[in-house]
């Protein structure tokens, strides 16, 4: 099996030679050690180095405010968007918003000014042949939204003033929507994945309710699901902590692949989500970035993996439980990971 071949059947759930395995996407800040201890001199080496079945691509996106798609609002009235610092928790433009007429007046941006289809393209075909090229491209509704408003701010507009989360979530998912569709038409029939996402759990439940959820992200997920279904594209949707209470709604909404396996996090126990959801949907993830990667041995981390395959012969990808692995985690390990992951037994 080639890579491709391998995540089609692993989505599908059906035999594969070995796991698919993915980097996910490394702090810049961890890439220097990564970089020294793999003997390569950019990411774009390293995503081949690794022995990655995945070439991640994040959608490449420009304004005046912004070099990132997840950075897209300037909800600061800042002169530059500070993708890697900011935060969900500061007040946004729209803290004090109470009316539909309060939400006037802001500059609401057009993805089509600040995508550049050529450039689209360009980074695509970087990917080598035989990997499975992954969009990302976050559309994170949900939590720019808590941005426009300030988090605490906008769960009380959720049952306050649904009226008002709901208008500027529509605005913002709409801008998704457009950036997706422009981004798959320009690299047509070389995209075989999308990652899309919003953090809903914490370490120990969701951050809202089960219903809220359905309620306020769900149709969201549905509208994306449905745009990306409709190139011909699978969909792994990311959201950090314990969502096992809304498993079953991410699937429902016809996501292919829930991402991660927050393995710390209450209720993701790898065993007791394959017995419950494995019929129905694939995961990725399973590998502890809290704790195993940072001070576990490779040892430990290649009997994880060996633990992993064990309980799903199928229909996991193996990788870290969070897509930024940070720089305290040792390059020997991200090693581990992968000659484990990749064994044919």
């Amino acid at each position: 099996m080639n890579s491709i071949e391998r995540f089609y059947a692993t989505v599908e759930r059906k035999p594969v030679d070995r796991p698919a395995a993915w980097l996910g996407v490394p702090d810049r800040d961890a890439l220097p050690a990564l970089f020294e201890y793999y003997k390569v001199k950019d990411f774009h080496e390293l995503k081949i180095a690794v022995g990655d079945d995945f070439y991640a691509v994040e959608l490449p996106y420009h304004s005046e405010y912004a070099d990132a798609i997840h950075a897209a609002f300037n909800w600061y009235g800042d002169s530059k968007v500070d993708s890697h610092e900011r935060t969900l928790t500061d007040l946004g433009c729209f803290a004090e918003a109470q009316t539909l007429e309060d939400l006037e007046g802001f500059d609401w941006p057009d993805p089509k000014k600040y995508i550049d289809p050529k450039e689209c393209l360009e980074v695509v075909e970087q990917a080598p042949k035989d990997k499975v090229v992954m969009g990302i491209l976050w559309s994170s509704h949900f939590q720019d939204t808590c941005a426009a408003f300030g988090m605490e701010n906008a769960l009380m507009n959720m049952i306050a003033n649904p009226e008002i989360y709901k208008a500027v979530d529509r605005k913002i998912l709409d801008f998704y929507l457009a950036a997706n569709k422009f981004f798959l038409d320009a690299t047509k029939g070389k995209i075989h994945a999308v990652l899309i996402g919003n953090d809903m759990g914490s370490q120990r439940c969701l951050m809202l309710s089960p219903e809220m959820v359905r309620e306020f992200i769900i149709p969201g997920v549905k509208e994306l699901v449905n745009l990306i279904h409709s190139y011909g594209i699978k969909v792994i949707y990311h959201s950090c902590g314990s969502i096992t209470d809304i498993i079953g709604d991410l699937f429902e909404a016809g996501v292919d692949v829930v991402h991660p396996i927050q393995a710390k996090a209450a209720g993701m126990d790898p065993q007791v989500l394959k017995d419950k959801f494995g019929d129905i949907g694939a995961f990725a993830g399973g590998v502890d970035t809290q704790d195993l990667l940072v001070n576990g041995t490779p040892e430990d981390v290649a009997n994880k993996v060996r633990e992993l395959r064990n309980i799903f012969s199928t229909g996991l990808i193996i990788s870290p439980s969070h897509e930024a692995i940070l720089p305290d985690v040792p390059p020997e390990n991200i090693a581990a990971l992968f000659n484990e992951a990749t064994k044919i037994y």
